[in-house]
């Protein structure tokens, strides 16, 4: 290697494995300028308390009111979000005259206190703008109570709101202004260093011994989910997009594609591994080599007019392996396959974000059988993957609305309290029962147990979150006294370097926020023993209490959470998710049938358009819905259902359409298994989140099939492995190429179903089941 180039390389590998450490500096961000602004308010502050001898309090509150208006304020645009923004001092004024003036009559207080957080969370019925003005009431009122303000401090308090919200329009606003598309640009690029992790870690198993792979296969499954939650930012980003930003296309299925097509990479290249006897060294060599070109094309600092060629490269390594038709090693050619998968999916993802095609002569003149032919049904109307319409591709119905997280259950047209009002009626239950609870442990301290209540419950989606976030909490908690009590011996007097630190742990808890609660509470609890050490209130007995009263609070949440007003049925959505998996089973019963050379009684394209109808109606009945699954990895609220069965949708559309140009009779022993296979997966499926939705007294929207257990979830890896084989085998290039097309859909429709399923913890991971011997 000449001499620097290990140096090089090594800066490479680190600035790709930064891009995607924060994908899209969300996290880092939002901590920043939220401490910016606190350290702003704070500084503005500290000079009107020079000048007027007010209390550490008022310039410790337009702190608050900084961290507050940045966390609260989540609209996409940016000029709603500056207006709401500015709107935040309203409902925060009335909130600090009321506490403040209130503070002498502890009860009416009190009542005063439950009545606003029932109201902060009832209010967000009115989406992102609802939810902010909600949290502009009740920290304010909330840091009344905890700062005992009185009533000849209410000009400057109110003064120091205004400079903390202020601050945040300034930075937020203005100055450090983020634009939606700017910050997709830097998603799609850790997306792509995502790819890239998981590439170099499959390269790894590829180079290993067979047989001692156990740690690189292990690697190769870490980078892996962090390319699952890296996908889904990205898709979710997309629905936060300007009216004036660019049209995001086809992106979002485009992400989609690459994420299954970079798993397929991983999952065949670990079977190959395992195969008995091991497989040849040439074959491995010739395999890497594939793998090696994709690495390349996917590091961050590759120039982009280079990304066709090195893409291109990859698939040059691996076509004596794919254009085998002998059978020599079915699994090596899987793998092969794979890498001339993952490298046309990048390709077309390089044209979804506006990047330049690849040159001509970049591909060979022969079709490539594996990829999607490039063709417009025009009895359907509809276009090929490579340009779909965005309303299929994204969730979103046509007329680019989207459902927000907030809206009221009312829309489904069924009697009964709304998601907003259950849930206001849950925090004020919660509440009460802490302030009652907590004011026994500690009449003076009682607030922590509200506080508590408050937030391990607003916002969750089932008892299991609860139960997670309420314990995360609690343990955070402990760990933040000990941590707090530490730093504020060490601190003492020096109120300098208390400061610095309570900013410095207020940026760690707000940049590891959306990482985990307990890390969190761990470093918001360290903040508030710096700032007990600042107002000259700091104990030991204090944190104590306050692991106490957290606990007691989020004991408190989680009772009402499972006993106050259980969420009601989502019957309609059920009714349509039962109609969308029908018309896909239909959907690919026909095309199955089609290929096999039996006629269906429907055409498989006419059965794809029942699909999208069907498709349509759900997304609409998901609109007014919160997200009452469990989730696992962030990844199964409605959004997810909606997102995989869009993706059935598109690649049920591709087999019916390619079921029109290719039947084979002899297929019909290998791809009729996989099909079904594949068709029971998707009922099971349905059957689990049916389940999963919490129902009224009363029968199942699927009375027959509710009556048992849902059946099992089981990969359809193996069976489609035999009808690619079989397709694989084929002499004919052009019936070769559409019946590998064909199993690529499949596979990909399973891929999508199996990984949801996974994710909701109803099946095994296809990774970590062992294989079968090789054939």
């Amino acid at each position: 290697m000449p001499a620097g180039a290990w140096v090089r390389d090594l800066r490479t590998e680190v600035r790709t494995t930064l891009t995607g450490v924060d994908p899209g500096l969300g996290r880092l961000r939002m901590a920043a300028t939220a401490t910016a602004a606190m350290v702003l308010a704070a500084a503005v502050m500290a000079g009107v308390r020079e000048l007027t001898g007010q209390p550490v309090t008022v310039l410790l509150f337009a702190a608050v009111l900084a961290m507050v208006s940045n966390l609260s304020v989540n609209e996409p645009e940016l000029p709603a979000r500056r207006i709401t923004t500015a709107l935040m001092l309203l409902p925060a004024a009335v909130a600090i005259t009321a506490g403040t003036l209130l503070a002498p009559a502890r009860l009416l207080a009190d009542v005063v206190f439950v009545l606003i957080m029932a109201a902060a969370v009832w209010v967000r019925r009115f989406g992102p703008r609802g939810f902010a003005l909600g949290m502009a009431a009740f920290m304010p009122y909330f840091f009344t109570q905890f700062l005992q303000t009185g009533a000849a401090e209410l000009p400057w308090l109110l003064l120091a709101a205004g400079v903390g919200i202020a601050s945040t329009l300034l930075l937020r606003g203005w100055l450090l202004a983020e634009r939606p598309e700017r910050v997709l640009d830097r998603l799609v690029r850790a997306f792509r260093a995502r790819v890239h992790a998981v590439v170099e870690a499959v390269g790894d198993v590829l180079a290993a011994e067979p047989g001692d792979v156990a740690d690189e296969l292990a690697a190769v499954r870490r980078a892996r989910v962090r390319l699952n939650d890296t996908a889904l930012q990205v898709v979710d980003q997309l629905e936060h997009l300007d009216r004036d930003s660019p049209e995001p296309g086809d992106l979002p299925l485009r992400v989609m594609d690459t994420e299954l097509a970079t798993e397929r990479l991983a999952i065949s290249t670990r079977r190959l591994m395992a195969e008995d006897p091991p497989p040849d060294r040439l074959v491995l060599r010739r395999l890497a080599a594939g793998v090696r070109g994709l690495g390349r094309a996917t590091l961050t600092p590759t120039p982009t007019d280079r990304v066709p060629a090195l893409l291109d490269g990859a698939r040059r390594s691996v076509d004596a392996i794919s254009a085998d038709t002998e059978g020599g090693s079915e699994r090596a050619q899987r793998v092969a396959f794979a890498v001339t998968r993952l490298a046309d999916a990048l390709s077309l993802a390089r044209e979804a974000t506006g990047q330049d095609p690849a040159p001509d002569g970049a591909r060979p003149a022969a079709p490539d059988p594996t990829a999607a032919p490039d063709r417009t049904d025009p009895a359907s109307g509809s276009t090929d993957p490579a340009s779909g319409s965005t309303d299929r591709t994204t969730g979103t119905p046509a007329d680019g609305s989207a459902a927000e997280d907030d809206a009221p259950d009312a829309g489904d047209g069924r009697p009964g309290l709304d998601l907003t009002t259950r849930q206001a009626v849950q925090v004020l239950v919660a509440t009460s029962l802490a302030i009652v609870v907590g004011d026994l442990i500690s009449p003076s301290r009682w607030y922590w147990a509200v506080i508590a209540a408050f937030v391990v419950f607003a916002g969750t989606a089932s008892r299991g979150d609860v139960v997670n976030r309420g314990s995360q909490r609690v343990v955070g908690t402990i760990g933040g006294v000990a941590a707090g009590m530490g730093l504020a011996w060490l601190v003492g007097d020096h109120r300098l370097v208390a400061l610095v630190l309570l900013f410095g742990c207020v940026f760690l808890a707000l940049y590891l926020v959306r990482i985990s609660q307990a890390l969190m509470a761990f470093w918001i609890t360290t903040v508030l023993a710096l700032l007990y050490g600042l107002i000259g209130e700091f104990s030991a007995e204090t944190l104590l209490v306050r692991i106490e009263e957290t606990a007691v609070g989020a004991a408190m949440g989680m009772i009402a959470g499972y006993l106050v007003l259980p969420k009601r049925t989502r019957e309609a959505f059920g009714e349509a998710l039962d109609d969308a998996v029908d018309a896909s089973d239909a959907a690919l019963a026909a095309a199955i049938d089609q290929l096999c050379g039996l006629g269906p009684e429907t055409s498989p394209v006419e059965l794809a358009r029942d699909l999208d109808d069907a498709l349509a109606t759900l997304r609409q009945r998901a609109k007014p819905l919160g997200n009452p699954l469990p989730r696992r990895r962030g990844r199964s609220g409605y959004d997810r259902i909606l997102r995989v069965l869009t993706a059935v949708d598109h690649y049920t559309r591709d087999l019916a359409r390619t079921s029109d140009g290719v039947t084979d009779p002899d297929w019909e022993p290998t791809l009729r298994p996989a099909g079904d296979r594949v068709r029971a997966n998707l009922d099971a499926l349905r059957d689990h989140l049916v389940a999963a939705i919490p129902q009224q007294s009363g029968p199942s929207t699927r009375d027959v099939d509710t009556l048992e257990p849902p059946a099992d979830i089981g990969s359809a890896e193996d069976l489609v492995d035999a009808a690619e084989a079989h397709a694989a085998r084929c002499t004919k290039p052009r019936k070769r190429y559409e019946m590998l097309a064909a199993a690529r859909y499949l596979r990909r429709i399973d891929q999508a179903v199996v990984g949801l399923a996974v994710d909701l913890g109803v099946a095994p991971d296809p990774a970590d089941r062992p294989r079968a011997a090789a054939r």
